[in-house]
């Protein structure tokens, strides 16, 4: 069982196509952002034109509507964005759209500022390498490096500029879903990568159309929740926090990333997103942070669920003079920051400094000089899923596999020998690509069963069962199957949709039917 069960995992990591190594060239300079006396008398010019709502607009970030048909954006957004309402879209992608979008914001509005396009590209936009934990294996960080250039180079033919990558939340309980999306429990290995995907996300210089923003996620301490449970509460010491959950984002930070994104989690009995110890006196006054930071989802909204603010102009109140300048979604800036100004909750030089933050990075990463610069649909078609990223992609999946047990010596099977193919997951294509998996395209994924066909003489299949349930009608099948056979993979695991965000489990295990179809052959 267990060598069935690595030898499964070993499959799942192993995404991409050709077997050549051809490598993916990479600048090892790292971005940083420094005072700059012309950029800072352009950002206090344009302040000092602007309205109360359209500073306010610098600080909300809205999604856009992605479905089959394509990518749209609600109407509503779209007329906030011609009153200067809207700072940042994210989920819009496809250089036509966010040309359409850009367009408004820049040739519409008043002031013409233009807006910055995010969003989660993880590991891989549309060439798909092995989740992020998977890739911690292979300790290479130039190889993680370039993984996260070919993101770039791929999301910013699409329409976007920033990425909400990398998690440097430190894992330590498998039980929670996200630990698919970080390095793992490895505070030093956790900051290397983090560092060398921030490299690769944003190379040699952010104000080219190739590059992406990096954003640092989920500050701080999201990986340590009790028990496992995704949005629960975090409860450590400061000396922890500091030698074990903060030396990623640091070193993220340090390789230039310009923005943070707040935790769902409280610590210390506060919502980190109403903390004023993490994005004030720790990322602002002790590291020197002169970026901006953004919420997670929603995060402004959920201060009120988590009983401490008493209404939702509390809650707006206490996310801003915490420091965080960008709402995501909530809508609770737009509504309500206004009157929190009006009722002395937030002081009128807090948003303007906020509104500062948001503008001098969006002159850092060349969006006045030229807002259309990740538009171009001639360079979109040619952009995607490139051989040298396929090779890539297979080279990482590779490096990353981890062998746990190989008893006497059973692989490597001989190419001669027949081989039977058993389990749920061995003809799955989707949940190849793994959580978070951007704009990748399933048509282009070769599963299990079809790459052991290409390989081997003869190859046999039998699913034998569902990836759940208790139907064991499929059990005799299966047997018969692997009688004949001289040697058995069996492919069982979970659906990619039971990992991430909200997909915490109890126990680390196969559901009971798989293992029940694993005895038995």
């Amino acid at each position: 069982m267990k060598l069935s069960a690595s030898f499964f995992i070993l499959c799942l990591f192993c995404i991409g196509c050709s077997s050549s190594e051809k490598n993916i060239s990479v600048s090892g300079k790292t971005a940083t952002f420094f005072q700059n006396p012309t950029i800072e008398k352009k950002v206090d010019s344009l302040l000092s034109l602007m309205t109360q709502e359209e500073k306010i607009g610098q600080l909300s970030l809205y999604t856009s509507h992605f479905d089959v048909t394509g990518p749209s954006t609600p109407k509503q957004t779209e007329d906030m964005i011609r009153k200067g309402q809207v700072g940042a879209i994210f989920n819009a992608f496809t250089a036509s759209h966010n040309a359409y979008l850009q367009r408004i914001a820049v040739e519409e509005s008043r002031l013409g500022i233009p807006l910055l396009f995010g969003y989660d590209i993880i590991h891989g936009f549309r060439t798909i390498f092995p989740i992020n934990l998977g890739m911690s294996c292979t300790w290479d960080t130039l190889l993680v490096e370039q993984t996260a250039h070919v993101a770039a180079l791929e999301g910013s033919a699409a329409g976007l500029k920033w990425t909400f990558s990398p998690m440097c939340d430190i894992t330590r309980d498998p039980r929670w879903g996200r630990v698919s999306e970080g390095s793992g429990e490895d505070a030093l290995l956790s900051s290397k990568i983090g560092a060398a995907m921030v490299r690769g996300y944003q190379g040699q210089d952010i104000t080219s159309p190739t590059s992406l923003l990096s954003c640092v996620k989920h500050f701080a301490g999201y990986g340590a929740p009790q028990a496992g449970r995704d949005y629960h509460t975090v409860d450590m010491t400061d000396r922890s926090l500091r030698e074990v959950y903060l030396p990623a984002y640091k070193a993220a930070l340090d390789a230039g990333s310009p923005t943070v994104m707040t935790a769902f989690n409280e610590i210390d009995g506060t919502p980190a997103t109403a903390s004023h110890y993490l994005f004030t006196d720790i990322l602002r006054h002790e590291w020197g942070f002169r970026g901006f930071v953004v919420t997670d989802y929603t995060a402004i909204m959920e201060i009120l669920h988590h009983g401490v603010a008493k209404d939702s102009l509390d809650a707006t109140a206490s996310a801003l003079n915490a420091g965080v300048n960008m709402d995501m979604e909530s809508d609770f800036y737009r509504k309500f920051l206004l009157d929190a100004v009006k009722k002395g909750k937030v002081e009128q030089w807090q948003i303007d400094q906020m509104c500062r933050e948001v503008l001098r990075i969006k002159y850092y990463a060349g969006l006045f000089d030229s807002p259309y610069q990740n538009t171009d649909t001639i360079r979109e078609k040619t952009a995607f899923l490139r051989p040298e990223y396929l090779e890539l992609s297979r080279d990482v999946a590779r490096k990353s596999c981890v062998l746990l047990q190989n008893e006497n010596a059973v692989l490597p099977l001989s190419e001669k020998k027949h081989i039977a193919v058993i389990g749920p997951l061995a003809d799955s294509k989707d949940n190849l690509l793994g959580s978070w998996r951007a704009a990748g395209d399933t048509t282009m994924v070769t599963s299990i069963l079809e790459a052991l066909k290409e390989r081997y003489a003869k190859v046999s299949f039998s699913r034998g069962c569902a990836l759940m349930g208790d139907d064991k009608r499929g059990f005799a099948a299966a047997m018969a199957v692997a009688k004949k056979a001289d040697a058995v993979v069996m492919v069982c695991g979970e659906s990619c949709w039971w990992t991430g965000e909200a997909a915490s489990v109890t126990e680390i295990t196969l559901p009971a039917i798989q293992v029940e179809l694993i005895k038995a052959i």
